[in-house]
C-alpha cells in the first residue's frame, strides 16, 4: 500500500563547501540569497549551544522560498583534489525556478557580468521547462529554470 506524506515545497537545504565566503559571496551576490544566519550569540544565551550543534561552523540563507545551509567540509576528508561530483552517490544537481524565460535571459547576463561560466539556455519541452545550467565554486551543478 503506497503512503502519502503530502509533501510541500522544500524547507532547506544544506551543501557543503570548502569556502565558507566564497560561497556565501557567489549565494548572495549572483543568486540574490540573503543572509538569515552568521555567526553565533554569546555562550550565556540558550540558543548557542543549538546553533553551535546546527550550524556546524557555516551559515543560513534564505530566498527562493527556502533556506539554504552552507557548512564548512571536514578538513580531515577532503583533499585539495576533492571536487563535486555528480556522478557519486548523492546529489546530482540543484534547480531554482525563475519566472519566465525573460529572467533566464537575464541570468545570462548577470552570470558573464560577474565572470561565471554557464550553459546556454534550452528548451526541454517534454518537461515543460527552459534550463540554463552552471556552478557554484565549488562545483556544485545548478539550474535555473523557467516555465515554457
Amino acid at each position: 500500500m503506497a503512503i502519502s506524506l503530502n509533501l510541500e515545497p522544500v524547507h532547506h537545504v544544506r551543501l557543503t563547501v570548502t569556502d565558507i565566503e566564497r560561497s556565501r559571496a557567489f549565494y548572495t551576490d549572483v543568486l540574490g540569497f540573503e543572509v538569515a544566519i552568521a555567526g553565533l550569540p554569546p555562550a550565556d544565551d540558550p540558543a548557542h549551544a543549538m546553533l553551535v550543534e546546527n550550524l556546524q561552523g557555516g551559515i543560513v540563507l534564505t530566498g527562493a522560498g527556502m533556506l539554504l545551509g552552507l557548512r564548512p567540509a571536514d578538513e580531515e576528508r577532503t583533499s585539495t583534489k576533492d571536487k563535486f561530483d555528480p556522478f557519486r552517490v548523492g546529489l546530482d544537481h540543484l534547480s531554482f525556478q525563475v519566472a519566465d524565460r525573460a529572467r533566464l535571459e537575464a541570468a545570462v547576463g548577470t552570470l558573464d557580468a560577474h565572470g561565471i561560466p554557464h550553459g546556454v539556455v534550452t528548451d526541454l519541452p517534454v518537461f515543460g521547462i527552459a534550463v540554463l545550467s552552471l556552478e557554484d565554486p565549488d562545483g556544485i551543478q545548478l539550474e535555473l529554470t523557467a516555465p515554457l
